[in-house]
């Protein structure tokens, strides 16, 4: 592993972390109500777009880090449409 590699997952672990908070709030509070839907899904999608990215780079770090920001994104995402039907 090179230290280019290393510094990418440093960088892709911090801003995936940053969602661990939101997502443990939605889930505990039962409310999503503060959390900006289009925000969520604009940054869902560059998210996507990052993996993508990665995919094609073969970049271990983006595809990681940005798959697992995908899924707590994307669980949040959920959260926010169940608990608004309540």
């Amino acid at each position: 592993m090179t230290t280019i590699d290393l510094l990418g997952f440093a960088a892709g672990t911090l801003t995936t972390c940053a969602f661990w908070p939101q997502l443990q709030k939605t889930w505990v509070s039962k409310s999503a109500g503060d959390v900006s839907m289009g925000m969520l899904t604009i940054f869902s999608a560059g998210v996507c777009l990052w993996f993508l990215y990665g995919l094609v780079l073969q970049s271990w770090p983006i595809i990681l880090t940005n798959f697992i920001t995908l899924i707590m994104t994307g669980a949040i995402l959920v959260l926010k449409l169940r608990y608004r039907a309540q």
